[in-house]
């Protein structure tokens, strides 16, 4: 019995000393926990259950040079719903649910009513962050707000607004891979967008929010804990007039064409500002022509007989040539090392001058110009090149730029025998669209070559914070004798050469025509795809604008820079000129004469006014009559008394509206009026006796 109750005592003692233990070492944890680790702890449950999230702030705007928007930010909005709320009572909800569904989805139009009511029934029990819409614009916001239950606001209807912003394009293509976007994995920005996103994006906020269920972040409070600071605002170069000239001229020449790209670059001669940058590409899938790629600034091309500019500027500037040198073309083709260089054409008898080789755009007689005057030393034509910066990329702010290739004798690699005759005409190198109209801008600008800038000035809250002057890249890329040699050129081939199809009467325009085979890889040069250019300036007597053109692979008959491209640069030239008076050419010589208008019948007081307000010198001393008439002496216009009889009908003709209508009322009648302008035709003849109240019809037309 002893031994019984002793082995239940060892038992129970065990036991006690084993909760004892148990009870010392929970104890001792506790002890340590509050002592040295609790801090820690509390902090790693707060990260765990409470985190500050960054909140984006409103990117700044992006405007045309005349302040037109051409990217902003809109609000759109996140609509959640604390569909678990204790304070929407279950009868409310009930009551509420079927015409609530249905307002959301007459309203969203993504899921039926059925398809709603299951959806907030199924997350009553536990979801007190239910997403409605990711993205709602304000005006679905302003209906939202009246539906049933939520129109109780964010406590008693459950009705949770977040706030974001989404990127506009108000002209929407226009311009758009300059302007800029977010990239698909929204990564990062391109064009404007992407070049100046520091100064656009402005300081984030930040907000406290908790983790509730399914993972999702509820915001402790509707505010942000740091509020974020809008970006800074952005005033482009471009004319959204002239962009839209651009445009749409590109677009027709490509439809036409039926070509498969094409850019126009339209640029200020004196800053280097572009004032129209067009990308136009054909999308296959929805046959249309999109701004898919900025082909003028990221895609390198062979340039062709657009080259031949710098060419002749390192051959003039050099003295190894005078335009009236004469060049035997022979029958338009000419051997460089078992390669076969070829004209379009045969040019004349095949014996042409240096000025006709360019202007006609001879394969052949630049290639001999060039080739006879640097074969025993490649390098210093390649290194004039070099001297003029065409080796060197622009350095624009907007990513993507493609450098330009114009190879060394120096790299035996790639160097042939055949490669300097090529480079004379635009082959065997790469140039952007944009760095070939910086040369040509360079000539029009008397040789100083200018940065093509796309931003003005960096604003906020409509004051400027900065100004973005011109930038020059090289102060002078040839001599000035040779400045005006090259624009006599440019200027010879619209009026007699290859581009005379676009030479008009009103103003001139120099350029040069290019048409260059496009390489395939390593399989040559494919000779049914071309790229298509002209570039250059106008008005060509004080040069104002340059303007490239390019279009790659027209396929409806006709591949000619001449045919393709010129007809672009006209039209796009025409309108910026037509609409820009202020480079209209006066010529100094010419004798400028103002004729005034004159008055067969008018008021005097009036007539005077009028003249003195237009600078015209008059004279009024012999006249004392109310109505007087006007005729010009010796330069001056003379104002002479006309009698009025208020007997009979007086001749108005040649008065203007205003004064035959005062004047025939004062006699008794009753004038009419039809049209405009100054009275060309009265119904009763003058002489005619009076009769008071009579009816007299006034024929006006404008002059």
């Amino acid at each position: 019995m002893k031994d019984i109750k002793r082995d239940i005592l060892w038992r129970i003692y065990l036991t006690y000393f084993s909760v004892m233990i148990f009870a010392l070492i929970v104890i001792g944890k506790l002890v340590l926990i509050q002592i040295y680790e609790g801090d820690q702890l509390m902090l790693k449950a707060q990260k765990q259950e409470m985190r500050y999230f960054s909140i984006d702030a409103a990117r700044g705007n992006i405007f045309a040079d005349d302040g037109s928007l051409l990217a902003t930010s809109i609000p759109i909005f996140e609509i959640r719903m604390d569909v678990a709320s204790p304070l929407i009572s279950k009868a409310v909800f009930n009551e509420k649910i079927d015409s609530l569904a249905f307002c959301l989805s007459r309203l969203f139009k993504d899921k039926s009513k059925s398809e709603y009511k299951r959806y907030l029934q199924k997350n009553r029990k536990k979801n007190r962050y239910l997403l409605l819409k990711r993205a709602a614009t304000y005006s679905e916001l302003k209906k939202l707000k009246q539906f049933p239950i939520l129109r109780q606001g964010k406590y008693s209807g459950g009705l949770i607004v977040h706030q974001k912003t989404r990127r506009k394009l108000p002209y929407s293509i226009l311009a758009k891979r300059t302007i800029g976007f977010e990239n698909k994995t929204k990564e990062f920005f391109v064009g404007i967008e992407g070049a100046y996103s520091d100064i656009l994006q402005g300081a984030k906020g930040k907000q406290l929010r908790r983790r509730i269920s399914n993972g999702d972040w509820k915001p402790i409070h509707n505010e942000s804990e740091i509020e974020p600071k809008r970006g800074k605002d952005i005033v482009t170069s471009i004319n959204v007039n002239f962009q839209d000239v651009a445009e749409n001229a590109l677009m027709r020449h490509l439809e036409q064409h039926k070509a498969y790209q094409g850019c126009a670059v339209l640029m200020e001669v004196e800053t280097g500002f572009v004032k129209a940058i067009a990308n136009l590409q054909y999308d296959s899938t929805d046959k249309i022509y999109k701004e898919i790629y900025n082909y003028a600034i990221h895609e390198s091309v062979e340039p062709g007989s657009t080259f031949k500019l710098a060419s002749m500027l390192v051959a003039l500037d050099d003295e190894k040539v005078n335009l009236s040198d004469t060049i035997d073309t022979g029958d338009g083709w000419k051997v460089y090392y078992n390669r076969t260089m070829r004209d379009a054409h045969k040019i004349k008898d095949g014996k042409i001058t240096c000025r006709e080789a360019f202007q006609l755009s001879s394969n052949v007689g630049i290639s001999k110009i060039i080739y006879d005057a640097y074969k025993d030393h490649p390098e210093k034509f390649i290194e004039k090149l070099y001297d003029i910066s065409l080796n060197k990329s622009l350095g624009i702010e907007i990513a993507g730029e493609s450098n330009p290739v114009i190879k060394h004798p120096d790299n035996k690699q790639y160097w042939y025998g055949t490669s300097l005759p090529w480079m004379s005409i635009g082959y065997e190198l790469t140039l952007t669209p944009l760095q070939i109209l910086t040369f040509y801008n360079s000539i029009a600008n008397r040789g100083k070559m200018m940065k093509p800038l796309f931003v003005k000035e960096i604003q906020q809250g409509g004051k400027t914070l900065e100004v973005f002057e011109p930038v020059l890249i090289n102060k002078s890329i040839c001599s000035s004798s040779t400045i005006d040699t090259l624009q006599s050129l440019l200027e010879g081939v619209v009026e007699v050469g290859t581009a005379k199809r676009i030479k008009n009467s009103v103003y001139k325009i120099a350029g040069k025509t290019g048409t260059a085979q496009i390489a395939n890889r390593n399989q040559g040069y494919d000779k049914e795809n071309y790229n298509s250019t002209f570039v250059g300036y106008f008005p060509a007597e004080s040069p104002q604008y340059s303007c490239i053109v390019v279009i790659s692979k027209p396929t409806a008959g006709y591949y000619y820079g001449s045919s393709v491209a010129a007809p672009v640069f006209k039209e796009i030239s025409d309108k910026v000129y037509a609409n820009s008076l202020n480079i209209h050419y006066i010529n100094d010589e010419e004798e400028i004469k103002l004729s005034a208008p004159l008055v067969k019948t008018g008021n005097q007081e009036d007539l005077q006014v009028f003249y003195h307000d237009l600078g015209f010198v008059f004279d009024s001393a012999n006249s004392t009559n109310e109505w007087v008439a006007s005729s010009f002496y010796n330069d001056k216009i003379k104002l002479e008394s006309k009698n009025i009889k208020t007997e009979t009908i007086p001749n108005v003709m040649g008065m203007s509206a205003k004064d035959a209508i005062f004047l025939l009322e004062s006699i008794g009648l009753n004038p009419k009026i039809e049209g405009r302008g100054i009275v060309k035709h009265q119904s009763i003849k003058a002489g005619t006796p009076v009769t008071k109240g009579r009816e007299i019809i006034l024929n006006l037309k404008t002059t």
